[in-house]
């Protein structure tokens, strides 16, 4: 059986919700509204229909909730409104989508920590879901503590989705936006490596011990650097003067690479390329992978991504027992939940 770890739909009473507070939402909101498979249950459902032995995990997409709207009250409904509308599709349709991935925000007033405590302890939710950086702001600032504390103790996966718009400029001070989608292309990836080293060098992986990390698109650019992260982070410090980043480094419990490699797991979407992917399973140990289609943002809106995905998994002829740790094994560990019959 294979479990598709990270997979974007929006309930329709979100849906429409959404639509009466941010319906003129642009760049990835009109990507979104695009998509009949982020919205519609029964179109979704046959596109799950079209591959065997094949179940989804349901997470909302984009945009953040943060950016919808910036009214406190406004972010806590809409989370709770998303988390209850898949609760109510996974309970019905359990075949189809045997768990769903909780939406919280650090942007609301307790940096989403009641609604994941709701979510997973009276929903059922995997884990919750978090963005790359909270409304331009980096996930390891103080006021977030509560929320990376409340899931240290729950002991449910996060998984960590990246975001940025057309409002990151590539060459800020001379360009308002960026150009050509590259925020998109290059920036979410950028992005992913980003937040994942802000955790290693706020000490947040090393306060809490037993925080469960799922990077989506095998942690982006991180793979292909394994030399500068590795090799190039073990001088940390030598490259900068206004800042002691010597005592820093040597203060950290372990050596930089092996966070990235040992503190995070990584998921399989690669939007259909075999490079990226063979990368990605170089790089991570084969018990820290997922996996993950990004279902259903592709360009035949729904089953490209899936059948390249899994066509490039059957490819590597890993061994049984790793194949299944990586189709469902892992994630079943992580969340704490059986999944497969």
């Amino acid at each position: 059986m294979r479990i598709d770890a990270y997979t974007h739909f929006f309930p329709k009473k979100f849906f429409d919700r959404m639509l009466t507070i941010a319906g003129d939402h642009k760049d990835m909101g009109k990507r979104v509204r695009a998509l009949p498979a982020l919205y519609d249950l029964d179109h979704r459902m046959k596109i799950v229909d079209k591959f065997p032995d094949y179940a989804q995990i349901l997470s909302y997409p984009q945009p953040p909730l943060e950016v919808l709207t910036h009214k406190p009250e406004e972010i806590d409904e809409l989370a709770c409104i998303v988390n209850d509308g898949f609760a109510e599709i996974c309970a019905k349709h359990h075949d189809h989508f045997p768990g769903f991935v909780a939406q919280v925000s650090l942007d609301s007033p307790d940096a989403g920590v009641r609604e994941a405590e709701r979510a997973i302890k009276e929903l059922g939710a995997l884990g919750v879901q978090i963005y790359t950086n909270v409304a331009g702001k980096p996930i390891d600032r103080p006021e977030y503590e509560g929320f990376w504390a409340k899931m240290n103790e729950l002991g449910k996966p996060i998984w960590l989705h990246p975001a940025r718009g057309a409002d990151f400029s590539d060459y800020p001070g001379v360009e308002k936006k960026s150009l050509y989608e590259i925020w998109w292309a290059f920036g979410w990836s950028y992005e992913t490596g980003c937040a994942m080293a802000r955790l290693v060098f706020s000490k947040t992986l090393d306060k809490y011990t037993k925080l469960k990390i799922i990077v989506h698109h095998f942690g982006g650019i991180v793979p292909m650097l394994e030399g500068r992260i590795g090799n190039g982070w073990d001088q940390l410090g030598t490259r900068t003067t206004d800042e002691d980043y010597v005592a820093l480094r040597k203060s950290l419990k372990k050596r930089p690479l092996d966070y990235f490699k040992q503190d995070f797991y990584a998921d399989t979407a690669a939007f259909g390329g075999v490079p990226a992917t063979k990368c990605g399973m170089e790089f991570y140990p084969i018990d820290k992978i997922v996996f993950a289609s990004d279902c259903p943002f592709d360009p035949e809106k729904g089953t490209l991504y899936i059948r390249e995905t899994l066509k490039i998994l059957d490819g590597l002829n890993l061994p049984k027992a790793q194949r299944e740790m990586v189709d469902h094994g892992t994630l079943e560990q992580i969340c704490g939940v059986k999944l497969v019959k």
